[in-house]
């Protein structure tokens, strides 16, 4: 199978592989978004990137540049994450998809690495689809879900934690200080996360929500595994579609 990725063509060369049978592939990931005291800002940027590497060459696809900023409300309080807002993020979801329209594209899939995004990437396929164009999109908590059962000890999480962190070690391991990872889990919690202990959110001191020093390369690679087959599995569906 042979992808394309589309920045590093020229116009010509894309036309070629832009058409109303091509499945276009965005890669989302935050690289401005807090990960704790031991994951850097572009947590999120570098899962995508590495994660396209891996999906590419199982698959027959356009891949699109990686959009590095979206809907991250949960750690604004953080220096350093920014986050647009839910409209803005659904309408350059629409935007970019509405683009390749012109080009008779119609089937897109977001890789998409983060978990507040997964509301406006559904608001964005439910307009696109009044414009006859699929759009389909990562769910890490149902593509991760049978592997993280198994391997899970952590009493709780969501951010940063030990699936999160897991996969970072098993793709990008020199990016992961883990001589800071901390334990930082009060509870099931809800809400946005703070660094300020003023009763505002979800009270988080390092930036983290659950036990990332229960981390490993070991689990990291049956996660990454369980993620890179589903998201091939749903691109190709969308190529017989």
């Amino acid at each position: 199978m042979k992808s394309k990725d589309l920045q590093f063509l020229t116009w010509d060369q894309a036309k070629t592989c832009l058409n109303a049978s091509s499945v276009v592939v965005i890669p989302l990931g935050a690289q401005c978004k807090e990960h704790g005291l031991h994951l850097p800002l572009n947590t999120d940027f570098v899962m995508a990137e590495e994660l396209k590497k891996l999906v590419a060459s199982q698959v027959e696809a356009v891949f699109a540049p990686t959009i590095n900023y979206a809907y991250y409300p949960a750690m604004i309080k953080y220096p350093g994450t920014v986050s647009l807002s839910y409209e803005t993020t659904i309408g350059m979801i629409s935007d970019i998809c509405l683009s390749f329209k012109i080009f008779s594209v119609r089937k897109f899939y977001i890789l998409n690495t983060g978990i507040s995004t997964l509301k406006p990437l559904k608001s964005a396929a439910d307009q696109l689809a009044h414009e006859n164009i699929v759009l389909r999109y990562t769910d890490l908590n149902k593509l991760l879900a049978p592997v993280k059962k198994s391997i899970e000890q952590q009493e709780g999480g969501g951010h940063a934690d030990e699936i999160e962190t897991s996969i970072m070690l098993a793709l990008k391991s020199e990016i992961v200080q883990m001589q800071k990872a901390k334990k930082d889990f009060t509870g099931s919690g809800g809400g946005p996360l703070t660094p300020i202990d003023d009763g505002s959110g979800v009270y988080s001191p390092t930036g983290a929500w659950g036990d990332p020093t229960l981390a490993s390369i070991e689990k990291g690679k049956k996660l990454t595994d369980a993620l890179v087959s589903g998201i091939v599995s749903e691109i190709n569906e969308l190529n017989k579609s």
